[in-house]
């Protein structure tokens, strides 16, 4: 009896002991069923105990990597990945030992804004259903973040990567799923997809603190904020939580939908954006693509809310490096914030990045941009980019205003020639400022050949 009680007792001190050094962890992102970013550097990383040596096994390469925690227990090692291919095993050890099974690699792209860029497959979007119903992608890959807000900086978030599949692709944001299946299937390459978005979110929560230390401007328009029952609205509490833990990961870019929340603020929006721009490329250590949609035509509560954020996120989208915008105009509904037709979104959102990161297409896929204007007598000439087919729909009312240095504006009286708007009005006989389809529910009808919306704009900045 008493040797049992002995042999009882040495097995649990060894297993204690064993229990007691096994601590290799590894953060969510670094997972089974992961997407890595294909021919790049990648890092790899996680936590163990101080001065446990880590080795990191990659069956793409068979080769072994060796590495110790440092004294605050974190690891990394840097690996280089292939061609786009899969899967893959990662094997770590420690103390203990961890498999990663059905590692692919090729694009990794994160998705983030509001409510527009959260909601998801099976919330009511046009054709939410068919597209859950074949959503049996295996070399599509999806990661949820899971909604959180913090004080502090974070090391890890919490979420999955999962297989997409029709019971994991219903829950996530339509417009993102739609992006990454169109990115994946042109490329055809394994695709990773993030989203990290919340509904009622300003874009002050998504930019880091230091931002707001550095900048009176960044604070005074945070200040206007409100407080919502929606989502966080103070300065960087969302960015700590949710974004600040992808560090670490390659990507390939980012797609950004957000902006109904900043109408309060509108008159610093195009601060606000482009400072988020470059923060987040200050955080990857690089100029990565950003792709964003532009908010569509809502009845807001105040005049010119919601075209003033309009007019910046076009204004952004001239100035910003690397970064393109998908007009939704035609895709809106005067009486709902949320336009349903989600997939058009993340399909123009992909085709702008086939052509502009990944020189697939050749084809027209921007909206008519404002390029410059002119002036003769009376006359206005309008010009624009991207302006093969430039034609109005479905009717041919002039949305274009002009207005001399008193800044008082009258409808115009506008017609195409040569692909250029010619614009002239009674009431204005010296035209200094033109403005189009200016009003927070104005809805454009001037389109190219490829059947899209010219933005909004106003050459008159108050």
């Amino acid at each position: 009896m008493k040797s049992f009680f002995y042999l009882f007792l040495t097995c649990n001190l060894l297993f204690f002991n064993v229990s007691a050094w096994a601590s290799v962890t590894l953060p969510s992102l670094v997972s089974s069923d992961m997407v890595l970013q294909q021919n790049a550097e990648i890092r790899l990383w996680g936590w163990g105990d101080p001065l446990e040596e880590v080795e990191i096994f990659t069956s793409w390469n068979g080769e072994v990597i060796k590495t110790v925690t440092d004294s605050h227990a974190n690891w990394s090692v840097q690996v280089m990945t292939p061609e786009a291919g899969g899967p893959y095993e990662i094997k770590i050890s420690g103390y203990n030992q961890i498999l990663l099974e059905n590692v692919m690699i090729g694009e990794v792209w994160v998705c983030s804004g509001q409510s527009n860029m959260q909601w998801p497959l099976s919330g009511g979007v046009n054709r939410g259903e068919e597209e859950i119903a074949v959503a049996d992608l295996p070399d599509l890959r999806l990661f949820q973040v899971v909604r959180r807000s913090a004080e502090a900086e974070q090391i890890d978030l919490h979420g999955k990567w999962q297989v997409c599949k029709p019971e994991t692709a219903k829950d996530f944001s339509a417009v993102g799923y739609y992006f990454a299946k169109q990115i994946q299937q042109n490329l055809k390459v394994p695709v990773g997809i993030i989203n990290s978005s919340w509904g009622g979110t300003p874009a002050e929560a998504w930019i880091p603190e230091k931002y707001f230390i550095a900048s009176d401007s960044l604070r005074a328009a945070s200040e206007i904020l409100k407080p919502t029952p929606w989502g966080p609205q103070k300065p960087s509490l969302v960015f700590n939580a949710m974004i600040l833990p992808l560090r670490h990961l390659k990507i390939a870019g980012v797609i950004w939908y957000q902006g109904e929340a900043n109408a309060i603020n509108s008159r610093y929006y195009e601060f606000i954006l482009s400072n988020l721009i470059t923060s987040w490329r200050d955080l990857w250590n690089q100029e990565i693509p950003f792709y964003y949609v532009q908010i569509a035509p809502f009845a807001y509560g105040e005049p010119e809310q919601g075209v003033q954020v309009r007019e910046a996120q076009r204004r952004v989208s001239k100035h910003a490096p690397n970064s393109g915008m998908v007009v939704i105009s035609d895709l809106a509904d005067l009486d709902d914030i949320h336009p349903k037709e989600k997939l058009k979104v993340g399909d123009r959102l992909a085709r702008l990045a086939l052509k502009k990161h990944y020189k697939r297409l050749d084809e027209l896929v921007e909206s008519p941009e404002l390029s410059g204007i002119a002036i003769e007598k009376n006359k206005m000439y309008v010009r624009f980019d991207y302006n093969e087919g430039l034609h109005f729909e479905p009717h041919s009312e002039s949305l274009f205003e002009l207005a001399g240095a008193d800044r008082i504006f009258f409808p115009a009286r506008a017609r195409i020639k040569n692909e250029h708007i010619v614009l002239v009005s009674n009431k204005v006989k010296e035209p200094v400022f033109v403005r189009f389809a200016w009003g927070n529910t104005s809805i454009s009808n001037l389109f190219n050949a490829a059947g899209l919306p010219a933005s909004s704009f106003n050459t008159w900045r108050p």
